[in-house]
């Protein structure tokens, strides 16, 4: 045996329960010369020396606790008992090993911690290697890490944080900057302190540097919690899976089934088919099997839940699954064989699901077609698969679009852009996304399947996760009709409102010149929708009862149906659990949550490429239209390039101006000057960060009423001190005025408005 060496020993007193003498080691490594026994010694003294392990009583060896005092911890899990898992933040595991196993008590008169959150804690060993931690605060924020810019300041270096709402910056001591430079991209640790006045934070993280394009999407990620890499055990077991055999599933190989999706997708999770049957259709979707592959309680369905969902950003995709599955074995690529979930469906002439059947199957893809493809195909009649595949598909989603109609769906129409990137990452442009015939109809296809599977699930008695989109609040739709009826339309009031009576408004606002504006308030007074095992219906669709199954590569809620399909309809392994039954609401909570900050991360990285595109036209006008008004100023949206900016109240015209909340509208009290929601203006730019994405403009010109449309309040009301929901702002003269923090800032530079999107 030849003589052992740290790693080993290190292994040896951390597998054994009690702590061990030199004589019980050397038996255990079975060391049988003089020399050997020696070599042993020598290496105890010098790891204890660099206390790596500590002598106790008796002689006797232990590695040292692992944890002592007090310390910083992150939440890194919340089990199947409610026990909140940790690990310590100075943790080095190459150095160390795998951290201890920590469960936080939770601290009285406070907020729980979540994951991601970090506090400071006081640790208590309870047996070898497991410590439990007494929080004795939570630190700032949701998590006590800073995102920011690191400057250089004749004092020293700062960080600048990127969210344009934060109040202050941090000091970074020159020992704490751990290799960062001016200009880097960085993620800071705020450090704990008694006073609040100057905080202070360690550099933890490098991220980028503000030169690179490519550090946009990343400062959106870190905002969110985000993580671009896997864990090794997510990765490991997705080596060595494979398609599955046919077995007991349904040969649906030799079925037309076909992918349609945009031209950049990597991922293909659905594939349909039609065919006439009686005076209807019988269709087929079949959506990438997930719930075969991603089995709970695996290191895979930990992470994916903890994502909830696949994150989209102009220039990467932050996907739920690894690439292993989400772009090979779950995509359903053209002529190779896919193990899929799909349902049979049979609609009526009036486009009604009769009946509905869930099959495990076996699928061969026959083409993958783009939305521009298709519907170049379609309307050229011409193409191999006209005939058999395309032409069917586009009746049947005829007679869908009529069951849409007559159940009143919401027709909502807020147009989508896309930004433009070359080579280096770099936003050149903006262009509108396209809406075709070929868009809609994926769209009906797969609200079909997510209608049969809520009504499968519930004739089997099983639990659902819903989606659900409550009706808005009579509040909300008494605010817009005041604002409709400015434009000679009316709303039902003081009573339940109905899709089909809000879709009314909507066909009628279509043929106006502002009807534009009409969409985007009716859309603002809707709920958000969420994810719940409690159904409400779906009020934008018109639904009683409506879940998403339909995307399990992208969204956790989807894979969550497929178990509890899998099981109810008893379709073979990974069926959802008792377990998961139970924390359901728990789950629907937490993935509605994780789609709310991806969707913010998403427009927030859009917002900074926008911002970067404009930073070299400072001092350029453009043309826009006011898309929001507040007390502190008006968010005027960039015709050209789609980018949001705030025209501060302070350089406006000098006068008192009246916001009034109902008329969305700033009101000069003595000029009559009016800025109101929806109207054209023209705008120069004064700045533009792309690190924060806030860009600062100033109305050209004065005034910015909409012509012909009159406002509903006399001024002279306001002039008698009538102010509904409004309050007084002044300006002092001098025209506009440096921020004390440029496109973060406001006029007093003590609180920083947000960008006005959530209005």
């Amino acid at each position: 045996m030849k003589t052992p060496d740290k790693k080993s020993v290190l292994q040896l007193l951390t597998d054994s329960p009690v702590p061990l003498t030199r004589r019980e080691m050397i038996e255990a490594f079975g060391l049988k010369g003089e020399d050997q026994r020696i070599l042993l010694k020598r290496l105890l003294k010098d790891m204890e020396e660099e206390h790596s392990i500590t002598k106790q009583p008796g002689q006797a060896y232990a590695i040292p606790d692992a944890l002592e005092g007090v310390g910083i911890i992150e939440v890194t899990k919340i089990d199947n008992d409610g026990d909140i898992i940790a690990f310590p933040t100075d943790w080095d595991q190459d150095a160390k090993g795998p951290p201890p196993h920590i469960i936080v008590t939770p601290a009285t008169k406070m907020p729980a911690l979540g994951i991601g959150d970090r506090a400071l804690v006081r640790f208590l060993k309870v047996d070898f290697n497991v410590y439990t931690a007494q929080v004795i605060r939570a630190l700032d924020g949701t998590s006590g890490r800073v995102l920011g810019l690191v400057v250089q300041r004749r004092s020293g270096f700062i960080l600048s944080p990127t969210d344009k709402k934060a109040k202050i910056d941090f000091d970074i001591e020159n020992n704490d900057l751990n290799g960062a430079k001016p200009g880097d991209l960085v993620i800071g640790e705020v450090q704990p302190a008694r006073s609040q006045a100057r905080k202070k934070v360690r550099i933890k993280e490098i991220i980028g540097n503000d030169r690179d394009p490519k550090s946009i999407s990343l400062i959106a990620l870190h905002e969110a919690g985000l993580r671009t890499e896997f864990p090794p055990a997510a990765i490991k077991e997705t080596k060595n899976m494979v398609v599955p055999p046919l077995g007991d599933r349904e040969d649906l190989r030799d079925i037309p089934l076909v992918t349609i999706d945009g031209a950049d997708a990597r991922d293909f999770d659905d594939a349909v088919f039609a065919e006439p049957h009686n005076d209807g259709f019988h269709l087929i979707v079949a959506i990438a099997d997930v719930s075969f592959y991603v089995r709970p309680g695996t290191a895979l369905d930990e992470e994916a839940y903890r994502r909830g969902n696949s994150t989209y950003f102009p220039d990467r995709v932050l996907p739920m699954l690894p690439e292993a599955l989400s772009n090979d074995l779950c995509s359903l690529r053209p002529n190779e064989d896919r193990a899929c979930l799909a349902v049979h469906m049979w609609i009526n002439a009036s486009g009604k699901l009769e009946r509905y059947k869930f099959v495990r199957a076996l699928m061969n893809s026959k083409m993958r077609f783009t939305y521009e493809l298709v519907q170049e195909q379609f309307d050229a009649q011409k193409g191999e698969l006209l005939e058999p595949v395309i032409k069917p598909l586009y009746a049947a989603y005829e007679l869908l679009v009529k069951a849409r109609q007559a159940r009143g769906a919401l027709e909502l129409d807020i147009p989508e852009r896309k930004i433009i990137l070359n080579d280096k990452g770099e936003m050149v442009g903006l262009k509108p996304r396209a809406r075709l015939e070929s868009h809609k109809l994926i769209e009906e296809f797969m609200v079909l399947a997510n209608v049969a599977a809520a009504q499968a699930l519930e004739a089997k008695h099983a639990p659902c996760v819903y989606r659900i989109h409550d009706r808005p609040s009579l509040q909300k739709i008494e605010n817009v009709s005041e604002f409709v009826e400015s434009f000679g339309l009316s709303m039902p009031k003081g009573q339940v409102t109905r899709s089909s009576q809000i879709n009314d408004v909507l066909i009628k606002a279509s043929t106006m010149d502002y009807g534009y504006l009409i969409h985007e308030m009716l859309l603002r007074s809707q709920m958000q929708a969420a994810y719940s095992p409690e159904n409400i219906g779906h009020f934008g669709l018109a639904l009683e009862r409506y879940a998403h199954f339909t995307s399990p590569i992208r969204r956790y809620a989807d894979l969550l149906v497929h178990r509890s399909l899998t099981r109810a309809w008893k379709l073979g392994p990974g069926g959802l659990t008792d377990e998961e039954t139970v924390r359901l609401e728990e789950m629907s909570e937490h993935i509605s949550e994780t789609e709310r900050l991806s969707a913010q991360a998403e427009r927030n990285t859009i917002d900074r490429f926008a911002a970067s595109y404009l930073s070299s036209h400072v001092g350029a006008t453009f043309a826009g239209r006011i898309s929001g008004v507040t007390s502190f100023g008006l968010f005027v949206k960039l015709t050209e390039s789609g980018a949001d900016g705030l025209v501060p109240i302070r350089s406006l015209p000098d006068d008192y101006y009246i916001h009034d909340e109902k008329q969305h509208a700033l009101i000069g009290r003595r000029n009559k000057l009016v800025y109101r929601l929806g109207a054209q203006v023209t705008v120069s730019l004064i700045e533009a960060d792309p690190v924060t994405g806030g860009c600062i403009l100033e109305i050209q010109g004065q005034g910015a009423d909409l012509p012909g449309i009159p406002l509903s309040v006399p001024l002279g009301g306001h002039e008698r001190g009538h102010r509904p929901g409004g309050s007084f702002r002044h300006r002092a003269k001098g025209g506009p005025q440096k921020d004390r923090k440029g496109p973060k800032g406001n006029d007093s530079g003590k609180k920083r408005p947000s960008k006005g999107k959530k209005r």
